[in-house]
């Protein structure tokens, strides 16, 4: 007879999401079927060195795999946090590896002082301009005060290069939110970085975006951010993030990032018409920070928190059904006809850091 205690899934789809939750609620997940009808079966390399990277932010952490990698067997730990280095590899970006990061670290023994070093930007995940700018702003809302990411060096694909630093205290529990206005968007920011490349690119890259959002706002600045020597990683390449900002303090994001034979204006033009796709969308964070603002919803105190989210991405309604199976948490979702929005309601399960002391 199977233990009820065990979470039992399939497939490698939000691996991330599977293994944080497992963690945070401390219960096991055995995961079957990792890609059996592909011709490469079995975890990727980055995943592995996910696994890596929480066997050094947790302690106790059993993980079993079997020989072929199609079935990996977790049973959490206790989180620590600490002082450590991780090289991600040139797989996934550095942010790949951040984002389950800025789930864990709150809830350790100890403050978290990360080190990781690999690719900075990239379009199949979060930036570090992003999560600096608008992940880390977005856990003030929550109660969670003094994080940062501090970027050492750029790290360009294919080769990488790059390198920051993470830095998160911890906290008793966090603070339950009602972010349902999400006001009118009051003005543009954005940051354009180049490296290994003429200082000239940044620039043509901001004009491009400017052509764009100044005929929907004229409050737009983006900074250019040139890298070079030491700083400037092992490759070439550049990229732009934006945000858009709201009179009631909400941030909605979009970024992107160059791939081979691509022009600076494409991708100061791609940039800015993501980003006016997301004003559309309406919502208090977009469509990438849908699963932080839902995650730190449950994990709060016991008490009713509230959010306002545009469409729905696969991505969290799949993280939705993965805290249903974790934390037994069901949301209770609202849809206004008139704005195409998404009232999310849940009570948090009054997840408490023991390891916190109070005076």
């Amino acid at each position: 007879m199977s233990d009820p205690s065990v979470v039992r899934l399939k497939g490698c789809e939000a691996f991330r999401n599977r293994i944080v939750l497992a963690t945070l609620s401390g219960r096991r997940v055995v995961i079957d079927d990792i890609r059996i009808d592909e011709e490469n079966p079995g975890l990727r390399d980055f995943e592995a060195s996910f696994l890596r990277l929480i066997e050094k932010v947790t302690n106790g952490c059993e993980i079993q795999i079997n020989e072929t990698g199609t079935r990996i067997a977790y049973k959490p730990g206790i989180i620590l946090g600490g002082t450590f280095t991780h090289d991600c590899g040139t797989s996934r970006s550095m942010g790949y590896f951040l984002e389950p990061l800025i789930f864990l670290a709150p809830f350790g023994k100890s403050d978290m002082v990360a080190t990781l070093s690999g690719i900075s930007n990239e379009q199949q995940d979060p930036s570090v301009d992003m999560i600096r700018t608008v992940s880390l702003p977005l856990l003030k809302s929550f109660g969670l005060e003094g994080v940062e990411l501090k970027i050492l060096k750029r790290g360009a694909p294919p080769q990488g290069g790059g390198q920051v630093k993470f830095t998160c205290p911890i906290v008793r529990e966090l603070r339950n939110v009602n972010l349902m206005d999400d006001g009118q968007i009051r003005r543009f920011r954005g940051i354009a970085y180049s490296t290994r490349v003429s200082p000239q690119i940044a620039n043509r890259i901001v004009d491009a975006a400017k052509g764009v959002l100044t005929k929907f706002n004229h409050d737009v600045y983006i900074y250019t951010d040139h890298y070079k020597g030491s700083e400037s990683g092992l490759s070439p390449g550049f990229a732009l993030t934006i945000v858009a900002e709201s009179t009631t303090g909400s941030i909605l994001s979009a970024e992107s990032t160059a791939a081979p034979g691509e022009l600076p204006e494409e991708i100061g033009e791609t940039a800015a018409n993501m980003l006016l796709a997301e004003v559309l969308n309406r919502g208090f964070v977009d469509t990438t920070h849908q699963g932080l603002a839902l995650l730190l919803m449950v994990v709060g105190p016991d008490a009713i928190s509230k959010i306002r989210l545009g469409k729905l991405s696969p991505q969290s309604i799949q993280l939705l059904r993965l805290i249903k199976d974790f934390f037994g948490v069901t949301f209770k979702l609202q849809t206004d006809a008139e704005t195409m929005t998404v009232a999310c309601t849940c009570r948090g399960i009054g997840y408490k850091n023991l390891a916190k002391r109070i005076y």
